[in-house]
């Protein structure tokens, strides 16, 4: 482990890392567990997966602009967790398609189907799954605040590097 940390993309590829076990979990969730992700949920996984990419450029390229982007990737997908939490406890409203109260009464029997077919099953405004009392989407929030944490440790590892330089 002490080899790894030494590695001058460490930090980075450790979030990677971690941002990966967090879109394998959300697969697995979705895929294993059968639970349907809300619009907020799948949101919440596309700055994770922006995050591995930037881990595994970060082997190649020590630059501090792919930590910066690293670690606004994690506060990204933190910030949609921690409004997805809101709206889970009705703290303020989500998004109309995601709540699941479709008002179709101004539209066709056609339209009407067709906006029923294509809304979102899974409604942000339900905890679907929870552990210590915490949703999905709190937990993904916290563990995004810590990622992003690793990334600003990059950050700071790669310009302390440039100034000794």
């Amino acid at each position: 482990m002490g080899k790894l940390l030494k590695h001058p993309a460490s930090w980075a590829v450790i979030a990677a890392f971690g941002s990966a076990a967090l879109l394998l979990g959300a697969f697995g969730f979705q895929y294993i567990g059968g639970l349907a992700p809300c619009t907020f949920c799948l949101w919440q996984r596309w700055p994770h997966a922006f995050a591995v990419l930037l881990g595994l450029l970060s082997l190649k390229f020590h630059h501090a602009g792919i930590a910066a982007l690293g670690a606004l990737s994690a506060l990204t997908s933190a910030a949609i967790g921690l409004f997805h939490t809101g709206v889970e406890l009705k703290l303020w409203a989500g998004l109309q398609s995601c709540s699941g109260n479709l008002d179709v009464s101004d539209l066709t029997a056609e339209q009407a189907l067709q906006a029923i077919m294509t809304s979102n099953v899974a409604k942000c405004d339900e905890v679907a799954w929870s552990l210590m009392g915490l949703s999905m989407a709190s937990w993904n929030a916290i563990l995004s605040f810590a990622l992003a944490a690793l990334w600003v440790a990059q950050l700071r590892r790669l310009r302390k590097s440039s100034q000794e330089a």
